[in-house]
């Protein structure tokens, strides 16, 4: 028999509402968390890890291949069908057994079904037999929801069977063709994962490829796709789609068809807060959830935030990354803790209850090949923040550690300085294997370390990390 009164309910129980359950019950609170879906969420079994597992084995392949003595052991193709068999062992088959059995052995409660609000600190549980559990929290109620895929209104998206993200990386085997819908992030690593299993791949992208990152990047990324037999098109968008016998065709506002065995479609992400029951608190359904730093909801009206009510996560449109669901999560319930038990609240900026980071120091990695490593603003973003910036490129081929990863190493990498302050408030690179250079880059610009201190790290040789002492050297040394 489930307990009706917790100190705290979380709805949703991926990344987010995992951490924020979790860090309530380590603080002395009772947490419990209600999922319709499956424990581990959008990540763990249709995003990040599965689609990562889909892109790493021909990434390896290929690095193999880009490189002497290596290329010469190199003897068959990629197996596609041992690497769908290794993302079904990520997954476990879509099975939350151990996820289950980690919630059980951290005190979390669980309870299958649709949690929706009913009032203040209430939510109603509708399990899958119509059953239906009232719950109440004595301190909070987290929303950790997530998004969804947006699909766009095109003429005739509703009679074809199109796939979102999660089709995408659920798919028993890959299609002969394969067109997709937009330049984001998705689309990108979904091109390069299904270019690197053999598929004929079309990118459809009217404004380019990875719009939100420095301009070099999209363009690199295209080269490698197109390096990858993808074909791209840009400046163009699908006026309609049909079903055309086995194939799905496209229509393009230029007049040109693309036809293809399968259609992505990667657009965007959408709130899941349809039906939570916002209303019964004063909120508007189906949209995205705004709040503070302590990641309590904002209400309507007033605009102060509803002390006892919580997003986390992707359903507040901070920082759709799962690093930074989690990041946001340990906040929220940490402080969910300090005010159950008239601790002391630290709001301030980069304090421990804050999620600071959502604003100006997020990082992120795009992993199509080359890779994309950023974090910070970009020059453009800085530029519009008004800060006086100093833009510092280098080319990441020339460096020793780079030349030694592959035959012909070509990346990019740029640093943005805030000259009033200097120190680093953005950083990007772009090439094979960069994903590893994002910590250091990721504590400069949150560490607000001085240029003239960065020059006392020094980066050891011959490795990647040397791009740091070249940015520096471009950069001029500064006086300490």
């Amino acid at each position: 028999m489930i307990e009706t009164e917790w100190d705290v309910i979380v709805i949703g129980a991926g990344v987010a509402g995992e951490n924020v359950a979790d860090r309530a019950v380590q603080g002395g609170l009772t947490a419990i968390i209600v999922e319709a879906e499956l424990v581990g969420g959008e990540c763990s079994y249709w995003a990040c890890m599965p689609s990562k597992v889909m892109l790493r084995s021909a990434s390896a392949l290929r690095a193999a291949r880009a490189l002497g003595g290596a290329r010469e052991a190199v003897t068959g193709d990629l197996d596609v069908a041992a690497v769908l068999a290794r993302r079904d062992e990520f997954t476990h088959g879509y099975s939350d057994d151990s996820q289950v059995e980690w919630l059980d052995s951290a005190g979390i409660g669980l309870i299958r079904g649709r949690g929706r609000l009913t009032g203040t600190r209430a939510v109603s549980v509708t399990s899958p037999d119509g059953t239906v559990t009232q719950l109440t929290a004595r301190h909070a109620v987290a929303i950790c929801t997530g998004s969804g895929a947006l699909v766009p209104g095109i003429d005739g998206i509703d009679t074809v069977d199109v796939w979102t993200s999660r089709e995408a990386t659920s798919a028993a085997t890959p299609p002969a063709t394969l067109a997709i819908i937009g330049g984001g992030v998705v689309a990108v690593e979904m091109a390069t994962a299904y270019a690197g299993f053999g598929t004929e791949v079309t990118v459809i992208a009217r404004s380019g490829l990875l719009g939100g990152q420095e301009p070099f990047a999209g363009e690199l990324v295209q080269e490698g796709l197109e390096a990858l037999g993808v074909t791209i098109r840009t400046g163009v968008s699908p006026s309609s789609v049909r079903t055309d016998g086995d194939a799905v065709s496209v229509m393009l506002d230029d007049g040109t068809e693309v036809r293809a065995e399968k259609l992505l479609v990667a657009t965007g992400r959408t709130p899941n807060t349809g039906d939570l029951g916002l209303d019964t608190v004063g909120l508007e359904s189906g949209g995205w959830l705004t709040t503070d730093d302590t990641l309590r909801v904002i209400g309507a009206g007033d605009g102060d935030p509803i002390d006892w009510l919580y997003a986390v996560g992707d359903v507040n449109h901070r920082a759709l990354l799962t690093h930074q669901d989690k990041y946001q999560a340990r906040a929220a319930g940490d402080v969910i803790v300090a005010r159950a038990t008239g601790g002391t609240v630290s709001d301030s900026p980069w304090g421990t209850h804050v999620a600071t980071a959502d604003h100006q120091a997020v990082p992120q990695v795009t992993f199509t090949d080359p890779e994309v490593a950023s974090v910070g603003l970009t020059a453009t973003a800085a530029e519009e923040a008004g800060y006086d910036i100093r833009v510092v490129d280098f080319d990441l081929g020339s460096i020793a550690g780079a030349s030694l990863l592959a035959d012909g190493y070509t990346g990019k990498a740029r640093m943005v300085v805030d000259e009033s302050r200097s120190v680093i408030i953005g950083m990007t690179f772009v090439g094979q294997d960069v994903a590893e250079l994002l910590q250091s880059a990721t504590i400069a610009v949150v560490g607000e370390v001085p240029l003239a201190r960065l020059w006392h790290a020094v980066p050891a040789y011959p490795t990647m990390s040397e791009i740091w002492l070249r940015l520096l050297e471009t950069y001029g040394r500064p006086t300490a």
